[in-house]
């Protein structure tokens, strides 16, 4: 059998077989006849077919159909080329779907990674109104402090004004009081001559004032100003002060006066046994210290210059500008006063105390009004207690002043109150300060601070060095310090 009659007959047979239209079953297992009743007169006049098939096992219906069909159900070769392209079609489509779902899978991916973006963005806004609003908060609170502090500032100008008119009534007041005190000091002018004219009439021959300084010294400073009696300071415009002149208070029984100096001057660390303990400690700055002798009752506040000759130097006693009176009596001297960080004298008891832990030795500072600055320098430096009127003990003198202290040596202290002086009179009364007097010396480095240098007075009461100037030359600026000898 030719293969287009045998899939003919299979095709036939599929369509029969759908249509559950078998026209009669095989007698023959070799040989099968399919017949179809004639449905009209027409289709009886067409031919039939009768197809030998060989004998084979049949496993299905076969069926066999009579004349050429036009049913609209036959499946064809175009059915199954449309199939196929049907197929086609829709395998294009699920392509292209499946790449609209991949492009859709992205588009979902980068929607996330935008949500993700968004809520991040979200948060920073968030953040940075918050930051904002911080920022907003701070201004304001700025704006209050600047309020209050314009207030304050307004506060502080009103208390200025009334300090300022404060002052020009104490200025006022000062004013009346120096003339107060110039015509007391006329008066006792007046009195003293007249003490002097009623010892006169009892005695032959009254009492003198001491001798005066003989002395020419090596060292007199050039172009010396013209001769004053004026007693000033820098700040004798401004300050209302206590002067060193027989018309200035008498002596009270004040203790040390301290005043605070810049806080970089200030060490709160100690106390230490002198100005060198303070250094070893690591305190390398000139400033003031507390310090506490062996022995001593109390600590005390003292300038220390740790810059002159490898520094550990105690100042005992400074003299810069006469804002300080050392016309005092002996607790005065005893217990110390003045300014530490001006002038000031560090007490006799104190500089007792310090001489008893060793060892010291004195350095003499003086600078005269050229500002030349001389000094004497001694290997030994002790007192003797009160019960000895703190007595002077010095050792061998080098330097370029001039051993001005030599005819102290050995003296007792003396003040206008207890005089312990060689002299008929009182040393104190006529230098107008208290030191280990003579009758009376050639040094007396607690009188009266006179400006310009030379100066003019009936004594000879200045701050004076006989070896350097003489004894009516009174220097700038003088200081005493000791220091444990190395």
């Amino acid at each position: 059998m030719a293969p287009e009659i045998w899939s003919l007959f299979i095709l036939i047979s599929l369509f029969l077989f759908r249509k559950g239209q078998a026209s009669s079953s095989l007698k023959n297992p070799i040989l099968s006849r399919l017949r179809r009743a004639p449905e009209s007169k027409e289709e009886s006049k067409k031919c039939s077919y009768t197809f030998l098939v060989p004998e084979q096992k049949i496993t299905g219906p076969i069926c066999a159909a009579r004349g050429y069909s036009t049913d609209k159900d036959r499946v064809t070769r175009l059915d199954v080329a449309a199939v196929r392209d049907l197929l086609s079609k829709q395998r294009r489509e699920m392509e292209t779907l499946k790449l609209v779902v991949d492009v859709d899978g992205n588009l979902v991916n980068e929607m996330k990674l935008l949500r993700k973006e968004s809520r991040n963005m979200n948060s920073r806004v968030t953040q940075l109104y918050m930051q904002l609003l911080h920022e907003i908060i701070r201004k304001r609170d700025n704006s209050l402090e600047l309020a209050q502090l314009e207030t304050r500032i307004l506060n502080a100008t009103a208390d200025s004004m009334r300090l300022a008119s404060r002052y020009r009534d104490l200025e006022a007041k000062f004013a009346a009081m120096s003339a107060v005190v110039n015509n007391q000091s006329v008066v006792i002018g007046a009195l003293e001559e007249r003490c002097m004219q009623v010892y006169s009439g009892r005695h032959d021959h009254p009492p003198l004032g001491p001798p005066l300084v003989q002395v020419v010294p090596e060292n007199i400073p050039v172009k010396v100003a013209p001769f004053t009696n004026e007693i000033q300071s820098d700040n004798t415009q401004r300050l209302a002060r206590e002067r060193g002149s027989r018309s200035g208070p008498s002596p009270t029984s004040e203790t040390l006066e301290v005043k605070q100096p810049p806080q970089r001057n200030f060490s709160a660390e100690g106390p230490f046994r002198d100005c060198l303990e303070a250094q070893d400690a690591g305190h390398i700055t000139s400033g003031m210290y507390l310090i506490k002798p062996d022995e001593a009752e109390r600590p005390l506040q003292v300038w220390c210059e740790q810059d002159i000759d490898n520094g550990g130097w105690t100042i005992i006693q400074s003299r810069k500008d006469g804002s300080v009176n050392f016309f005092r009596n002996w607790e005065n001297y005893k217990s110390g006063f003045g300014n530490i960080d001006g002038e000031y004298w560090l007490g006799l008891e104190g500089i007792y105390r310090l001489g008893r832990q060793g060892d010291y030795k004195l350095l003499v500072e003086l600078l005269d009004w050229m500002d030349k600055k001389v000094y004497a320098q001694y290997d030994s430096f002790h007192l003797e207690p009160e019960s000895e009127g703190y007595r002077l003990r010095v050792g061998v003198y080098q330097g370029n002043a001039g051993d001005s202290l030599a005819s102290h040596n050995g003296k007792q202290f003396t003040t206008l109150d207890r005089d312990k002086d060689a002299f008929s009179g009182n040393c104190a009364h006529f230098h107008k300060g208290g030191w280990w007097y003579n009758s009376c010396g050639q040094a007396n480095l607690n009188g009266v601070w006179y400006t310009g240098g030379v100066y003019r007075s009936k004594f000879q009461d200045g701050i004076f060095w006989a070896d350097y100037g003489g004894g009516f030359y009174s220097m700038k600026s003088v200081r005493m310090m000791i220091r444990p000898i190395d």
